[in-house]
């Protein structure tokens, strides 16, 4: 005799894992450290308040802002952490501490919260504030030498400032005084979090490990970036150029923790190498036509206005149906 046990039969998704937004953000959260260490080394200790400040700052906000409403409180899964590591990586190190502050405000109340919380923002609140605080352009382009002695909590003054390999090349369209092994290891001046390509490669190498992301959009991303800067270079040796433009400014950063955003970023496969192919037309559009010498920040957020397009073309068609002009049809 067959024994008949009891069963519960639920709606789908029927495969599931252990994964959850806390632990991905943690995850997130342990591939952004190689960065600040290396940005600690560089800028020195101030690199550390920064970041402080703006986590604290972004964690407030998003407590604030439910306590407020009387929503449920969700600083507990450590997704506005990431904002406010993310936005400082974005900083000079040389701004002033109210500067993290103000970016959050912007980036946890009026991009995250007002749109739904978590996951219903239809842009990157890091990339958002970014954008905003360049309403003070002078204190978000103040790039200070690496290795200067900086206070902690006070602004400062009178520091030994040194352009960004991005600008040099932008200026006289040639290749910029660092090395590219001094790009690699962040000993140039730039944000706070983006300057070591390699630390943010090696961070990148985690959450591709730990399946927190997939190397399609950074890899299209930066693979753009490359060819186009290879076939058109504007300095006398190409493959010079083209590391240069791969190593300096905020591409390695913004291709692997910014652009693979999920609420931020087109769910199919398809449509995340056309998301990442567009953001790196739209940067080297922008560092080679653009007055600003770099395009990562607002490559990323034109392609974030996209995604709902994207993913409505890119999606997979039903079984039994074929795509013809006007959406899919029954055969």
């Amino acid at each position: 005799m067959i024994e008949m046990k009891n069963v519960v039969v639920s709606s789908s998704p029927h495969v599931r894992n252990e994964k959850d937004t806390r632990s991905i953000m943690v995850d997130v959260i342990i591939a952004l450290m190689p960065a600040l260490a290396l940005g600690v080394f560089v800028f020195g200790p101030r690199a550390l308040t920064v970041t402080a400040v703006s986590v604290a700052a972004a964690v407030f906000f998003e407590w604030l802002y439910e306590k407020l409403l009387k929503k449920p409180y969700t600083i507990g899964d450590y997704s506005a952490v990431v904002t406010g590591i993310l936005l400082a990586y974005n900083l000079p190190v040389t701004v002033p501490l109210w500067i993290p502050i103000i970016g959050t405000g912007f980036a946890i109340i009026l991009v995250k919260q007002l749109f739904g919380g978590l996951g219903k923002n239809f842009m990157n609140p890091a990339l958002a504030a970014r954008a905003f605080l360049f309403s003070w352009p002078v204190l978000m382009t103040t790039w200070v030498k690496p290795h200067t002695a900086l206070s902690l909590f006070t602004t400062p003054v009178d520091v030994v400032t040194a352009a960004t390999p991005l600008a040099q090349m932008k200026l006289n369209g040639a290749l910029p005084n660092a090395s590219v092994l001094d790009m690699a290891l962040g000993q140039i001046g730039g944000c706070l979090g983006e300057t070591s390509a390699l630390a943010l490669l090696a961070g990148g190498l985690y959450l591709v490990y730990r399946g927190v992301i997939t190397p399609r959009i950074p890899v299209a991303y930066i693979g753009t970036v490359a060819v186009l800067t290879f076939f058109f270079p504007r300095g006398n040796d190409p493959v010079l150029w083209m590391a240069s433009s791969l190593f300096s400014g905020g591409l390695m950063l913004g291709a692997i923790f910014m652009a693979t955003d999920y609420s931020t970023s087109p769910v199919t496969k398809t449509g995340q190498w056309v998301f990442g192919i567009g953001c790196g037309l739209i940067t080297v559009f922008i560092r080679y036509f653009g007055a600003y010498p770099e395009g990562v920040s607002y490559s990323i957020l034109v392609m974030n206005a996209t995604v709902w397009m994207i993913d409505k073309y890119t999606k997979p068609l039903k079984f039994g149906y074929e795509r013809k002009k006007g959406g899919a049809k029954s055969k």
